[in-house]
């Protein structure tokens, strides 16, 4: 487990196969709850080849000395991930 959001991370391999690679990532807040949003791509074994990008915000909870995954939200889409900024952007502008 990690003790840092900095060890966080969502890669994940199985029999010698990465089958989620982290792209990226930003920690958008830090503290005994901790928020960040992951650039990914998922392995797919039929086409022998990896998806395209995907974005994932995660929580993670502090608790002795180690973080815990909470919750998850996948963007499922391009199209979602820029309806999410579109949103945002029309919100923050409104203040």
């Amino acid at each position: 487990m990690a003790s840092t959001p900095d060890e966080l991370s969502i890669n994940y391999s199985e029999g010698g196969v990465e089958i989620v690679k982290e792209l990226d990532k930003e920690v958008l807040s830090k503290g005994a709850w901790t928020t960040i949003l992951f650039r990914y791509q998922d392995w797919d074994p039929r086409k022998e080849a990896y998806s395209k990008d995907k974005y994932s915000i995660r929580r993670y909870q502090k608790r002795g000395g180690e973080y815990q995954q909470k919750s998850k939200f996948n963007i499922s889409s391009p199209d979602q991930a820029q309806q999410l900024v579109a949103a945002l952007n029309k919100w923050l502008a409104d203040q």
